[in-house]
């Protein structure tokens, strides 16, 4: 194998993909700051114990070890930056009142959930500590939702879950780690008869109602079928009113709920929420979800501060892949030389924000990402002046 090969699932990023996810990670960081989040950056790397204390084994598995070679101890490489935000609110920053925060950077995977996915996303996220209320759930929701369309995706349907709604059902029985995990495993998948099965030592009522969740997806009237299905109980219901106030309150999205969906089960403690693209008119393919989010108010306990918190992210590189490409950037051209006249029209131009390629001698200049449109030349009426021209023709190739 040759030594140049990447890892499985690393890859290089190239000059014009590059620029275009540096171009989307402006719009969403000034995104998020037109909505009041502030910027943090959290380290690549740090202590194994901090990264993972509290966010269960999942992220154990996905997380890169390592030892520090300067105290001995393990290290990890983020496999998830709200863990890390969580320790900046609490131990850093220890505001009274509400952080607004925001985050873009790589983490790292030691698995990959498809098979075309990344193992080095590049992860986006904003986050809101300190509000407990509904409120901030709509926030984040819609700053979701801004930063999708501010990167070009319009067309958008918004899935909705409550972890709140499974632990209500489950409410009235004792069960282990493990019951609990293969119940939820099944649930994920919509396994009926898994759940039946897995389920056949519960009480009546139990078994009726985790054998009715599966069933449990489609609009919001779904939340109305829950209310009059499922045994009625306060978490339950505060579960359903919360998702159907928010329902009601989202705009210039399509809706659904998927009261089964349980992915990051162990990770939050109320609402759950994904964004997806729809497929263009008439496409065979699936719906891709962009973003994911929900509310997780225990991320704080490990760290001291057990604060709520809701938030969402999202992984540029998956973002880049299905917006539309942005126009090349448009440049001039220039030949190279020692000229002093040259060289102060040059500057001047990079001076006013354009992009000068100069020609160096002997080689045509080969890019991905500018456009030539236009070319340096000598003013025929000035001696030793230059002057900016369009090309006449495409020359640019």
């Amino acid at each position: 194998m040759s030594a140049w090969v990447l890892p499985d699932h690393i890859a290089d990023v190239l000059p014009s993909e590059a620029r275009h996810i540096e171009e989307l990670r402006r719009v969403l960081l000034d995104t998020a700051r037109g909505y009041g989040y502030e910027l943090v950056m959290p380290p690549l790397l740090e202590h194994l114990e901090s990264l993972l204390t509290g966010t269960g084994e999942a992220l154990d598995l996905q997380t890169f070890k390592l030892v520090d070679q300067l105290s001995g101890r393990t290290l990890g490489l983020r496999a998830d930056s709200t863990p890390q935000v969580a320790r900046i609110d609490a131990h850093l920053l220890n505001r009274q009142g509400v952080a607004r925060l925001s985050y873009c950077g790589p983490v790292v995977h030691t698995r990959v959930d498809g098979p075309l996915a990344s193992r080095e996303p590049l992860q986006f996220g904003a986050e809101i500590y300190g509000h407990a209320s509904q409120e901030a759930d709509l926030e984040i929701i819609e700053l979701a939702q801004a930063c999708l369309r501010g990167a070009g995706v319009n067309r958008l349907q918004l899935d909705m879950a409550d972890v709140r709604v499974i632990d209500a059902v489950l409410a009235p029985v004792s069960l282990s780690t493990a019951q609990e995990t293969r119940i939820h495993a099944a649930l994920n998948a919509k396994d009926v008869a898994e759940l039946e099965s897995l389920a056949r030592d519960l009480p009546e009522a139990v078994r009726r109602d985790l054998c009715a969740l599966p069933r449990l997806f489609g609009d919001v009237s779904v939340l109305d079928e829950a209310q009059r299905t499922l045994q009625p109980s306060p978490a339950l219901h505060a579960a359903l009113d919360g998702l159907r106030w928010l329902a009601a309150h989202v705009q210039g999205v399509d809706v659904s709920i998927d009261l089964a969906d349980l992915r990051g089960y162990a990770y939050y403690t109320g609402m759950r929420f994904a964004l997806f693209a729809h497929a263009p008119e008439g496409s065979a393919a699936p719906s891709m979800e962009l973003a994911r989010g929900g509310r997780y108010d225990e991320v704080g306990a490990v760290f001291g501060r057990n604060r709520p918190a809701v938030g969402f992210s999202l992984d540029l590189k998956d973002l880049v892949a299905i917006v539309p490409p942005r126009p090349l950037v448009a440049a001039i051209r220039a030949p190279w030389g020692m000229d002093a006249g040259l060289r102060e029209a040059i500057a001047g131009l990079r001076a006013q924000g354009h992009t000068v390629v100069c020609v160096l001698p002997g080689h045509e200049h080969q890019v991905d990402e500018f456009q030539c449109d236009r070319e340096l030349v000598p003013d025929a009426s000035r001696r030793g002046a230059w002057t900016v021209q369009s090309f006449q023709t495409d020359t640019s190739k």
